[in-house]
């Protein structure tokens, strides 16, 4: 049978899709033109001269090494998070005891808490600690805030796992930790994905820790280093955008390889 094509939903794409590619358009125009001439016709207008120049400019300033920093501590808190919330999350859904819903009910009021209002105590632990003006020192802090988060997803994609399969495992004289590694971790790949690009994002676009915790050039992360484009003269918009550009292709990149984890996760499909 022959469907009935739908104009509404359609002309409702389309208007998302414009929503969505002209400041893209404007970002990628304005971020090839020179800066003497990005301002003559608008951002969205075609552009009169197209130039590398500020992606020079960009590479030239130390830019790369912004980029590597945050790639690192992306990496390293993602690492950290999956590390401590997958065997929480496991023992959460697996656990009977007032222990284990004390645990879980600890993370979910790390919900309630944001990192301004413990910025203070949280510069006074990393400096005690040695780890003022490092990486570790925007790590550690990000994790802790990523943690309640994740452990609320993992928790409710390993709910979805059939309880036959645990018991199966228990009959075949499993441990819990065996059960973890070779049934939960590969029916939690959704909720395992959603965990890791949120975290990585959360990292990637984290401002206060690394404009607390850190003040040298050789650790700063791409959301310091863009104001290196902008004095109190005025700004460098052509590579600041040029400079925006590049940041955001590495998190693109690793969201185009987990988008149907991703998706799978968020609407609840967990491990199934």
């Amino acid at each position: 049978m022959r469907t009935r094509p739908n104009y509404a939903a359609g002309a409702a794409a389309f208007v998302w899709l414009l929503i969505i590619g002209i400041p893209l358009y404007a970002l990628v125009n304005t971020a090839v033109q020179p800066q003497t001439t990005y301002t003559d016709k608008g951002p969205v207008s075609l552009p009169s001269a197209v130039t590398a120049d500020n992606f020079r400019t960009v590479l030239d300033s130390g830019f790369p090494q912004y980029i590597w920093n945050t790639l690192v501590v992306a990496a390293s808190t993602v690492a950290i998070v999956l590390a401590l919330a997958i065997p929480v999350s496991y023992a959460v859904v697996r656990g009977r005891g007032w222990i284990t819903k004390g645990v879980f009910r600890l993370f979910l009021l790390g919900l309630a808490i944001p990192s301004q209002a413990v910025i203070i105590p949280l510069f006074l632990i990393v400096n005690n600690l040695g780890f003022y003006d490092t990486l570790w020192g925007i790590v550690l802090p990000t994790a802790a805030f990523a943690l309640p988060v994740s452990v609320l997803v993992l928790s409710g994609g390993m709910r979805d796992i059939s309880s036959e399969l645990y018991e199966a495992m228990a009959l075949d004289g499993a441990s819990p930790a065996r059960t973890l590694v070779k049934l939960v971790v590969p029916m939690s790949r959704s909720a395992i994905a959603t965990t890791s690009v949120f975290t990585a994002l959360q990292a990637w676009n984290g401002f206060l820790f690394p404009l607390i915790m850190t003040q040298s050039e050789d650790t700063k992360l791409v959301t310091l280093g863009l104001y290196n484009f902008v004095s109190e003269y005025g700004a460098n918009v052509p590579a600041l955008l040029a400079a925006v550009l590049m940041s955001a292709l590495p998190i693109l990149v690793v969201y185009l390889f987990a988008r149907r984890a991703l998706v799978a996760g968020l609407m609840g499909a967990g491990g199934k």
